[in-house]
């Protein structure tokens, strides 16, 4: 959700021992195999993160000679236990693919416009220190080019919930409006519509349109419209839940420390409202290859819409990626090219490619937010 979300943006196209990838039967009930040559270079990259220092790393690949597990390391540092392929986890800015879709599913039905301004569906919200909602466009929020202020940037914030303060305030229930006061106590970034500036708090009044249109809260509409129609079981937008649903492993964080010895925190358990309609979601590989695969072919939003969702502004002139309504769009150095989203959030850090025609994806997570290159990963499986 914070900061790592953009360079995991940016640098992977989207962002114990080791132990070996096995066969059985997955979470969805596909049988696990070895795959196009055993994956072999993306369970190396996955042993180099535990290398790096990620306690435990799961990765779940999907192509045209079935389906992959590899995982290296542990889920939980003190029993030692093994990550699993059905273990769910904290999915961060993967939760904007989701909100987007259900704003994009309400265009598609007539009930708001993306060219509507927020201050028309939030008004007086978006206000104070240059910022103006009503310059600002539901879509300028969705493919963050709004300009406004992120508001995990903000010094306090961050002490509280990503540094030494998180101890304390990892139980704290922010509300959204809390989150958008952070916002707005600092100037934009820029005239909207100007550039891309990654923002979460882009996304957080994007739930709150969401919640002032249907009457209902983002999660709500996230499971009614994509979680059951899709049976995706293990998906969840826990509220103010601080517990993780089983399966499970632990998650795990140096809080910022700088520090390459600095003691390493159980940070599993935290009020999700803190990330919100930004990045509050639970769920596990397969569960988030089912919805981008449903995303991307059309299932979930009529071809309008989709178009819509897929048309990118540019993330940064010297990055050959493509930033569209919740979803990244990245050309690899291999020339493939991949869509989906990556997310980061205390002890977890996520992401989902897959290439347009959703016959080839990976989905994957390390349970450390300080270590592992996730570049290096994608790069792995799509390139070799």
């Amino acid at each position: 959700m914070g900061a790592l979300t953009v360079a995991a943006l940016v640098s992977t196209a989207l962002t114990g021992p080791a132990v070996a990838a096995s066969a059985g039967q997955d979470a969805d009930g596909s049988r696990s195999g070895t795959g196009r040559a055993g994956h072999h270079a993306t369970q190396q990259q996955l042993d180099a993160a535990v290398r790096d220092g990620v306690p435990g790393a799961l990765a779940r690949v999907t192509d045209r000679d079935g389906v992959w597990n590899g995982a290296a390391g542990v889920a939980d540092r003190t029993t030692g236990r093994e990550r699993l392929p059905q273990d769910r986890y904290r999915i961060g800015s993967l939760t904007k693919t989701f909100v987007a879709t259900v704003l994009l599913q309400l265009e598609a039905e007539g009930r708001l416009d993306l060219d509507d301004t927020v201050e028309s569906r939030l008004p007086g919200v978006v206000r104070g220190n240059g910022h103006d909602g009503r310059a600002v466009t539901v879509r300028q929020l969705l493919n963050h080019t709004s300009g406004i202020f992120n508001y995990t940037s903000d010094a306090e914030f961050r002490q509280k919930t990503a540094s030494d303060g998180f101890l304390t305030h990892r139980y704290d229930t922010w509300l959204p409006e809390q989150l958008i006061a952070q916002a707005m106590s600092h100037p934009p970034y820029s005239v909207p519509g100007s550039g891309f500036r990654y923002s979460n708090t882009n996304y957080i009044l994007a739930g709150m349109i969401v919640e002032r249109v249907t009457g209902r809260p983002y999660g709500n509409e996230i499971e009614r419209r994509i979680l059951r129609p899709l049976e995706l079981r293990a998906t969840s937008a826990p509220g103010t839940e601080a517990r993780m649903p089983r399966p499970s492993g632990r998650a795990y964080s140096k809080l910022l420390s700088p520090d390459p010895a600095a003691k390493i925190h159980d940070v599993t358990e935290l009020n999700p409202t803190v990330a919100g309609a930004a990045g509050s979601m639970i769920s596990a590989p397969a569960d988030l290859q089912r919805f981008y695969r449903a995303l991307l072919r059309g299932e979930l939003l009529p071809a309008e819409q989709l178009g819509e969702m897929m048309d990118t502004v540019d993330v940064a002139p010297e990055t050959p990626a493509g930033y569209g309504l919740g979803l990244l769009r990245q050309k690899l150095p291999c020339g493939v090219e991949i869509w989906g989203h990556s997310g980061d959030t205390r002890g977890s850090l996520s992401a989902v490619a897959m290439t347009r025609d959703a016959s080839h994806s990976i989905a994957f997570n390390f349970n450390a937010d300080w270590a592992g290159d996730t570049k290096k990963l994608v790069e792995a499986e799509f390139c070799n």
